[in-house]
């Protein structure tokens, strides 16, 4: 089990090599970015990517290479708000899964500065809703405004609050306040979710390699004006108690 586990890793960290070499072009976040466009055929144009493009692609290669299932989707379809989700980060299309536990609700994803800098694949994610996290102080202001107007219309953000993909961690790792604070600002819930690993079944585990996926979406956590890290612990404890647990 340990061997195959390395071996899944490895193949997974040769993935994000390939991707770390393809980092060219320039990419540069001033006061004058756009986080979210708001022209209309750059909105249109991405809806039909995101829903009637991606999603059904997606549907289709998650279910073939990690035989996807999703518990939960009720728990964020059904909100009434907008709200910050959060997960572990574990595999590179785990943020397609999140989208398709998501349905029609639309989720932006934050995403490093440097997804940006990959030929093509930069103008691709903006469209599928991803949004580019200053490294400059000076331009978190728009950033934070941004995130608080997608909020406030209902929509979704997802961060990665461990801040970096670990391929098949079996753990949650600690978590940054970044998430908490997007959550507190706005008033919306957190929707926690975590990615769990399986051995394939009957068929599937004579020529697949890699470990099955689980998504489980949990019930959202609401900052009722707790103190960032006490709301910051106890989604940690709801992430961690439900890994794994039958």
């Amino acid at each position: 089990m340990l061997e195959r586990e390395e071996v899944i890793r490895e193949e997974t960290l040769e993935e994000l090599d390939t991707i770390n070499s393809w980092r060219k072009l320039e990419f540069n976040i001033d006061e004058t970015y756009e986080y979210v466009p708001e022209n209309i055929s750059f909105r249109i144009v991405s809806d039909i990517l995101y829903y009637l493009i991606a999603f059904p692609i997606l549907k289709v290669l998650t279910k073939i290479i990690y035989d996807l299932k999703i518990e939960g989707k009720e728990n964020v379809r059904n909100l009434n708000s907008g709200a910050v989700t959060v997960s572990n980060h574990v595999l590179v299309l785990d943020c397609a899964m999140i989208a398709l536990a998501c349905g029609d609700r639309k989720e932006h994803f934050t995403a490093l500065a440097d997804s940006f800098k990959i030929p093509f694949v930069r103008k691709l994610i903006k469209l599928l809703k991803a949004i580019p996290i200053p490294t400059d102080i000076n331009n978190k202001k728009n950033f934070l405004k941004a995130i608080d107007k997608l909020l406030s219309n209902n929509e979704l953000v997802h961060v990665y609050p461990e801040g970096s993909l670990v391929p098949y961690c079996k753990n949650i790792r600690r978590l940054k306040n970044g998430a908490f604070d997007f959550s507190k600002r706005s008033n919306v819930p957190i929707v926690p979710m975590v990615f769990e690993f399986r051995e394939p079944k009957g068929i599937r585990k004579i020529f697949k390699r890699k470990l099955d996926v689980t998504l489980k979406v949990l019930e959202p956590v609401y900052p009722d004006g707790k103190q960032l890290e006490v709301y910051k612990e106890e989604v940690y404890n709801k992430m961690k108690e439900n890994l794994n647990s039958k």
